[in-house]
């Protein structure tokens, strides 16, 4: 992958090779993303706004474009984690960008978190 193909600007510095590994895990080699890492107020407020649930979360995922849907540089999505509900910062940065991969752990049959768990395991279960 890359640089020029895939922009991490918007990804804090200390999860960018988290990000990198997740989306070629994936098979995604182009787009933009970005990763936000929020307080308890922020994301209690987008998980109430976009999912009706009125409590913090670990992390939300906001996927944006599809694979070949617009013409230009793809725009993934955003990642929305929260620090202070994760137990682990960087399985919640992992399962969010599966996420924005279209992969969707409540609709498959175990294949998401599996490639969670394999990606975790080669950062060396970070």
């Amino acid at each position: 992958m890359s640089s020029a193909e895939l922009d991490l600007s918007d990804v804090p510095a200390e999860l960018r090779s988290v990000v990198r590994a997740s989306l070629q895990a994936a098979g995604i080699a182009e787009g933009h993303l970005s990763v936000e890492l929020a307080d308890e107020e922020r994301i209690r407020g987008l998980n109430r706004e976009h999912r009706g649930v009125d409590e913090p979360t670990d992390v939300l995922s906001f996927p944006i474009d599809e694979a070949g849907a617009v013409a230009g540089p793809r725009e993934l999505g955003d990642v929305v984690i929260c620090p202070a509900h994760a137990a682990d910062v960087t399985e919640a940065a992992v399962h969010g960008v599966l996420h924005l991969c279209g992969l969707d752990h409540e609709a498959d049959d175990g294949e998401m978190l599996r490639l969670q768990e394999t990606v975790m395991r080669e950062l060396g279960g970070r």
